[in-house]
């Protein structure tokens, strides 16, 4: 039972008072935990003025199929680089299985087939991801910052990028609006 404590497949929320403004409300896809670090993708907000057919112009490609949906701020980490969470019924060249909840792309051969219409079923590009070192995480756990949840998939999907954090509290049966923004001191 060892891997119970690690994160993948799960969604972190941002604990009103995080004190970091980056992380403000934010909803992140934990991708990745174990004793080595953690890599998470921001799904709690998009980009303003960013949609994937901006992306797809980047690296050339015709846009297809593909609508010109948002574009996420997937972290503060390499806000350059690209990811897609997306439905299991892909899998491309560098696509890794989460939990088998969701899969996660970052080459761009998941964009070809999303614009070809070949590709997942469900997707959400993001810019960027969030990182942490070995134990950072486990650390910022146990203090006021994050609470995790295990809301299903739909909470990617189906849910609005400026529902998803009130969304995933309510997974939980927890009003967000009756948290605290600061831990108390014994």
């Amino acid at each position: 039972m060892e891997s119970a404590r690690f994160l993948v497949g799960q969604f972190l929320l941002a604990m009103p008072g995080i004190g970091d403004p980056r992380f403000d409300h934010a909803v992140i896809a934990m991708c990745g935990h174990d004793e080595d670090g953690a890599i998470g993708i921001g799904i709690g907000a998009e980009i303003d003025g960013l949609g994937l057919h901006d992306v797809l112009d980047q690296f050339e490609i015709d846009h297809g199929v593909a609508p010109d949906a948002p574009v996420h701020f997937g972290g503060p980490v390499e806000p350059r680089r690209g990811f897609v969470i997306h439905s299991t019924d892909w899998g491309g060249q560098d696509t890794i299985d989460v939990a088998g909840r969701w899969s996660l792309s970052g080459t761009v051969d998941v964009l070809h087939a999303i614009a070809e219409g070949a590709g997942p079923s469900r997707w959400v590009v993001a810019l960027g991801y969030a990182g942490w070192g070995a134990g950072q995480l486990d650390g910022e756990m146990l203090r006021h910052g994050w609470f995790n949840v295990t809301a299903d998939e739909s909470l990617i999907y189906d849910t609005p990028a400026d529902d998803r954090w009130a969304a995933g509290f309510a997974s939980a049966g927890i009003d967000p609006r009756l948290l605290a923004p600061e831990t108390g001191r014994a």
